[in-house]
Formats: C-alpha cells, structure tokens, sequence
C-alpha cells in the first residue's frame, strides 16, 4: 500500500474555515479537511461550535440536554468471516470456536439473561456469509436446514423478540436490496460501518481491507442506498486512523450526509477511533490519537448538522468524556451490563452508573433509547414493520420515544396485526366525478427524500455528436430489412438516431413499424375484457413518479377486504369479463397470507376468471416479509390459482433512472429474478417501459435490451406494453425534476421501436388508451401496435396522476377505436387465445 500523509493544514486556512462554519456557511471539502487539523484555541473553537449545532438539534428533537445511550446485550452470533481485515480480532478461524454459530438456545440464553436486567437491545455481531469461505460454517447450516447465514439470523432475531422481548438490531455486514427486505420485518433497527471511501486501502496490497470482499468502498456505499430505499433505521459510521488521509475521511462524512439527505435513513454516525489489537496485521500500528477523535467528530456534526445524532463508543476513549461531549457528540452508543464488547473484549464498557455520572459532568443528563432512535418511534410507519410495532410501542414513552426505563422486556408474538379495511373505497368511481382530494399525499415534503438531493442524479442524455443523417438512413434501412438487429450493440448509433427520428424519417419508420406489425399479427386489433381492481392505495415505498399512494391517514386511502374483492371480481364476470388485473400498494398491514387469500376467493367465485396479478414489487416484497424465495413464494400463488402476473413495477431497467424515479422500489436485477422465475414456473407476464420523466433514449435500448434478454432465455412475455409517464399530479414533477411527460414525437417513436426492437421475440405490441386517449391510440394502432390492452372497468393509478381520458371503456367503445384506425378489432384471452362463447 502507498504510504499516503496529511500536510498540517496552515493556520490560515483552520481560521478561514471556523469563521464560515461560525456564520452557518456551508463546508466544503477543503475547508473540513482544514478543521480535523486545529488543535490548540482552534480545536477548542471548532468544539464550541459543535457543540452549539448539537444543543440546538437536542432542543429541537424536544430533549435539551439530553444524551442517549441502548441498554444491550451482545450476541456474537458467528465469529466466521469470508473477509480478512487487518485490524480485526473478532474474526477468527473454525479450529479456535467450539462451533461456527452459537446455537439458538445459547442466543436466547444472552438474551434472557440482558431481559431480567432490564436490557433493551439485543445486538446481533457476525461475520459476512462466513459459509462463502468455510466449509465448517457451511455444514452447520445444512444440518440444521438454513440456506445461509442471514436465514440463520432471521430465525434467531424472531426467537429473541417472540421469547424475550429484546429488540434485535443486526450488524451482518453487506446486504442486498433483497436481504435488506427479508429482515426488516424481524429487526427495528440494523446496521453497517461505512468505515473509509479510500478505495486504496481496499485494493492495494498491504492495506487494512486488502482481501475483504465486503469492506470495498462502493459496495458499502450501494448498502447505504439500499437500507434508505427500503426504509430501515441504519446505524452507519467511520473508523479513524486506519490508514486514511484527512481529505479521504471528510470525503466518507460527505457520502454519509448524501445518503441520509435522499433517503432520511441514518438514525446515528459513529465516530470511532482505531485501536491497535495484539496478534493483528496492524498491531504495531499507532492509536488514533484523541485530539484527532474530537475534531473528527466535531467536523461530523458541523457536516452532518443538528438532526444527527453522533455517537463515539464509551470504552475507546481513555476517560475523555467531556472532550468527546465538547465535540459534539449526543449519544455513547451501546452498553452492557452483561455481555462484554466482543470486538474490542480488552477495553470494558464504563458501568452505567459512571456513564451517569460523567455525563453529568459534561452537563447533560443520561437518557436511555431505544435500539431504533425516538424520531423513528414516534413516526412509526413507514420506519417499523407492523409485526414489531406491539414489541417497540411496549418499552418505548409514547411522547418521547425514549425507553421506559424501569421497562422490563417480555415475549410477545411475532405476528401479523389486525385486518383493518375501509377508508375511501369508492375512490375507482368518485376518482371520475368529485376527483382526488388533493393533488399530494401529507408527507409530500419528507417521505421522497432531499428533492434537491435527487435532482443531481438525474443524468444526462449521452452525446450523440457522432450521430447524423447517415446512421438515421442506415436506422431505416436496418428496420425495414432485419429490425431485432437494431437491439446490437454494434447498430447502437443506428438504433439512437431512430429514437431521434422527426418529420418524413418519423413517418417512414412508422410505416415500416406497421408493415412488421401486419406481417407478424395480422391487421386484427385485439383487446380484453377485463377489470382491473386496486385492492388498496395505502403504501410507503415513496415511489416519486406516483401518485396513486397514499398514508394510512390520508382522506384518500382505502383497503378492500378480501371478499369485497371477490364481489368485484363476480360482478366483472357477469358482465361478461374474463380477466381479473389486481396490483395495490405496497401496505405494510397486507397479511403474509393476503395475496394468495385473494386468489383463492376469486377462484371460489369465479372458476373460469383468469387472474392476472401482483407486480414483480408486490412479489417480491411479500416474499421477503413472509421470509422464503420467490420462487417458493410464486409457486404458492399458482397453486392458489395465479395464472399470468402484470409486468408493471419496470419503470425503465437502469437504476440510475430507478432510484430517481422511484427511492425505494425493486431494482432492475430484482424485476428481472422475478419475471423470470414466474416464466420458468410457467406463469407468463407482460412486460412493460414507463418512458418520458427523467429518461433519455439510450436508456430505451437498453430496456428493450434487458426485455429481449429476458424473452431469449424464457420465452415468457406475452405482450410489450409502453406506458407514457402521467405528469400532472405526479411528485417529482411537482418537485420541477421530472418533464411533463413524452412529446407526441416521443409517443409515436416508442411505440413503433419497440415494434421493431422485439420483432420475433415479442410480437404483441400494446398501447394504453387511458394515457394516450383515443385519438393517440388511433395514431399508435397506425405504427406498430396491435393491441389495446382492456375495458378496465375500472382504472385508479393513471386517474389519481392527473390522466383525463377516464377510467373504463365499454367494448363497443374499444371496437370504434379499432374502426376508427382502420382495422377490424377482436377480442382476446390474456394469453392471447380466442374466446370461447
């Protein structure tokens, strides 16, 4: 590793940067940098001010004075690691541990003992997916039926709530989105050491994460991002002096703050010095010397501002309480009466007592928390799963969101809550005559993020300087003779300039969009006679392209019951439907058992209706909550009677476009997962591209490219539908970020490349008559498109963003549509079969 040095920074440049922080100007990085080197009356400066960010944040959250700390117990669950950190003595080898996990009786035996001395917090340490590098690790899961080492986790954090009380707070180390979502409903709080951004120190040789998978900067980051769009209270953090330089530690403050200020998710920093270890790669390295500490924590909350909550652990810090508590800091982490700091087992946590005592030195008062910070208890949804509010609500004051702190912790059923349906279940009529109640939800301002965060992601549309007349008329030429070619990388310019086509070019590529339409369908236009039921709008996901979801508490939110939607189900049959579309929020309160309810009490109903339903979001979640695979989770719908699934929730296939548009939704590898195992399980889906918010063409073709993919490998697609973006009413238009929606020249170009782009993978070609109206389906049936999806019966989503073209359509409305673009229409079965009579 290179040996890398600060240069002290000049007392100019500490003075330049204490004088902006003392005005409340913003830092940047040059300027932080500068501070973590005042020492003397310039650090004393620096803590000063620090500390009054801190007192003015204390008294804003309703607690002035007031430090925290978690009342825990310590569960090393496995001290098995796939990495290999140079600093690290909790990891060990497979020889030197009885076994490779504590069993379960031993974590509920920790756990009992913390829950009769009052302890709150069963903090859950181990390893990352040691079974990846020992085969040891790998067999005591097998002979015990686990699958992994987060499966293990789980299992033991719904034992300790059901049998104790605790509340479990995970530390596994890398998550996926996925993971992220199966253990949420088992734990209030998790989380991740950030640690360094300096990628050096992970990849060359010598450095403290040479070696370690998981320690590498940007996978850690992607963690970051991934608790926020799920929505977990994330406790994250830096070490100091492992190598880093001041500039690289600053800049790790900076990718902290930009995280919390897109997703709201970061309930605590930790600041934590390094501390040299015997029998450790870095034994003969020097402590972080405590001066060090207290700038960097001081330059943390001028950084991180007064809503923060900075935490420096109690027992690696030689006594210096009232330095750390002058630097900033509001909170001494967690301590235990019971178990000792695994991590650090040669430095003792201060008895609580003392912790008392010199706090109130400091001048403050010693407050015991919760494992999740009060602002999160207080808010609840969409913080905490339903399944842990009666185990959180039971240890936490209700006006504070502090712990009780004579509050003892009992075993409480890990369980589903009561049913509660209602609300404004008329909404698929009243969306018609008397309209939204409001053009956004309550939370609008914070349940999206920073919109001024989100703005700098949107990217750009790739120059196309080297794209001109030439590359347009090969484009033409290429489409009328092979079109899929176009999907290759090599007609990539040919396939961009295509996207850009106007006047006669856009003419003429939407003729040869209809002449492929009729050489591969026919000139039948097809359509379903459908309904579409929305069987709730209450959901927290924060998707900001969405209007249709709302709060619990909003005067638009509903839930059906599952034989109201049944009765609707029923009622479309008898009038003459042969398809059944269901997609609803993303309702924290839905029944693991919900999804497959509903299916069941349609069949029962209804034999003969074809149930199209649950998007790949809806799957996926309800798959994590219940806490199996999606395939397992899949295979149970069909056996309930599922028989295609919607192939909505895709948005476009590039997160770049999904975290804008959507904060917390599924990324695209996920939909992918999930249509593809429904295909291999033999339920076939649509599949579909919201376009004309944030997006640029190259992003197109890289969509279709993902869809083509996906058909090559299972032939599952039944239908391509383009879905232009609705505006009016949606977030982050009304947050100026997204345009309002696609141009005409937009709309006519889609729909006839995707016509062309899935030639022979993908041959029917649908255009939605709720976004575009009539007259634009007219226009789309005229270059490429085939189909005109359903009647509906009923249609909420477009309706609630502001789409002014309705919410059903008769079928003798569908047929003049037809007629009107000079075709004979027909009906269809979802699956594109005719109808019996």
């Amino acid at each position: 590793m290179v040996d890398r040095t600060d240069s002290a920074p000049t007392e100019a440049s500490v003075r330049r940067a204490l004088r902006r922080a003392a005005t409340g100007r913003a830092l940047d990085v040059d300027e932080a940098t500068a501070l973590l080197g005042a020492r003397g009356d310039a650090l004393d400066e620096l803590l000063g001010l620090a500390a009054g960010i801190r007192d003015a944040g204390l008294r804003d959250a309703g607690r002035p004075g007031v430090v925290t700390y978690s009342k825990k117990v310590f569960i090393p669950l496995t001290r098995l690691c796939r990495d290999r950190c140079h600093y690290c003595t909790f990891a060990t080898v497979p020889h030197r541990l009885p076994a490779p996990f504590l069993d379960r009786d031993e974590v509920l035996a920790i756990a009992r003992e913390g829950a009769a001395q009052g302890c709150k917090e069963a903090l859950f340490t181990l390893g990352d997916r040691p079974e990846e590098r020992w085969p040891a690790a790998r067999r005591w899961l097998d002979e015990r039926g686990y699958d992994s080492t987060l499966d293990y986790l789980r299992a033991c954090a719904v034992a300790v709530l059901e049998e104790t009380g605790l509340l479990p707070h995970l530390n596994p180390g890398v998550l996926s989105w996925s993971e992220l979502q199966r253990l949420k409903p088992v734990a209030p709080s998790m989380g991740m050491m950030l640690e360094t951004t300096a990628t050096r120190l992970w990849s060359e040789p010598g450095g403290p994460h040479f070696g370690s998978p998981d320690k590498e900067p940007a996978v850690r980051l992607r963690v970051l991002d991934d608790a926020g769009r799920v929505g977990v209270p994330f406790t994250t953090g830096i070490l100091i002096g492992i190598g880093e330089t001041h500039a690289e530690r600053v800049d790790a403050l900076f990718a902290i703050r930009r995280a919390h200020r897109e997703y709201g998710h970061l309930q605590e920093v930790i600041v934590q010095n390094f501390r040299a270890k015997p029998d450790t790669a870095m034994r003969g390295m020097p402590d972080a010397e405590l001066h060090d500490l207290a700038a960097t924590v001081a330059v943390a909350r001028l950084l991180l501002g007064p809503g923060m909550r900075i935490q420096a652990p109690p027992n690696l810090i030689e006594g210096e309480f009232d330095l750390l508590l002058r630097a900033g800091i509001d909170d001494w982490g967690g301590v235990s009466p019971v178990t000792p700091d695994h991590v650090n087992p040669e430095r003792p946590w201060p008895q609580l007592d003392e912790l008392a005592r010199r706090t109130a030195d400091g001048g403050f008062t010693l407050r015991e928390r919760l494992t999740v910070y009060p602002e999160y208890v207080r808010a609840g949804d969409p913080w905490l799963d339903p399944r842990l509010l009666a185990h959180v609500t039971a240890l936490a004051e209700g006006e504070t969101g502090l712990a009780v702190e004579d509050a003892r912790p009992v075993g409480r059923p890990w369980q589903e809550p009561e049913e509660v349906f209602g609300g404004r279940t008329d909404l698929h009529v009243t969306i018609d005559t008397a309209g939204r109640t409001g053009d956004r939800r309550g939370d609008f301002d914070s349940v999206y993020g920073d919109w001024a965060e989100v703005a700098t992601k949107v990217t750009a549309a790739p120059a196309t300087s080297g794209v001109g007349d030439h590359d347009l008329r090969a484009g033409l030429r290429l489409a009328a003779d092979d079109p899929a070619a176009l999907l290759e990388p090599r007609h990539t310019d040919a396939a961009l300039a295509l996207f850009g086509a106007d006047g006669p070019a856009l003419d003429e590529l939407c003729r040869i969009a209809d002449d492929a339409r009729r050489s591969v369908v026919g000139d039948d236009v097809t359509y379903v006679v459908n309904r579409n039921i929305n069987f709730t709008n209450v959901c927290y996901v924060g998707c900001r392209f969405c209007a249709f979801a709302q709060r619990e508490r909003d005067a638009d939110a509903y839930r059906l019951s599952v034989d109201q939607v049944a009765d609707r189900a029923e009622e479309a049959w008898a009038a003459g439907a042969t398809e059944v579309c269901l997609q609803g929020g993303i309702d924290p309160k839905m029944p693991v058992t919900g999804y497959a309810d509903i299916v069941r009490a349609i069949k029962a109903r209804v034999p003969e209706m074809h149930v199209h339903a649950f998007s790949p979001m809806e799957i996926v979640t309800a798959a994590a909550k219940a806490g199996v695979p999606v395939r397992e989770w899949l295979t149970q719908l069909r056996e309930a009677g599922l028989d295609t699934i919607p192939g909505t929730a895709a948005e476009i296939l590039d997160d770049d476009v999904r975290w804008v548009l959507t904060k917390g939704k599924l990324p695209a590898a996920a939909w992918v997962d999930v249509v593809s195992t429904a295909h291999e399980l033999g339920i076939r889906s649509s599949s579909t591209m919201m376009y004309g918010h944030v997006d640029h063409p190259a992003q197109w073709l890289a969509h279709f490219r993902v869809l083509a993919g996906v058909q090559d490998r299972t032939g599952g697609f039944t239908e391509f539908v383009a879905l232009p973006f609705v505006h009016t009413n949606a977030p982050i238009y009304l947050a100026g970020i997204a345009r309002p929606g696609p141009t005409w020249r937009e709309n006519r170009v889609v729909h006839a490349m995707a016509r062309l782009l899935l030639h022979g993978r993908i041959d029917n070609i649908q255009c939605s008559w709720v976004k575009l109206g009539d007259a634009g389906t007219v226009a789309m049936l005229q270059g490429g498109c085939n189909d005109l999806g359903g009647t509906l019966m009923e249609e909420t989503i477009s309706r609630m963003a502001g789409s002014a073209n309705g919410s059903a359509r008769t079928e003798e409305q569908l047929r003049a549509i037809a007629v009107a673009a000079g075709r004979p229409p027909r009906r269809r079965t979802t699956a594109y079969g005719t109808v019996r009579s």
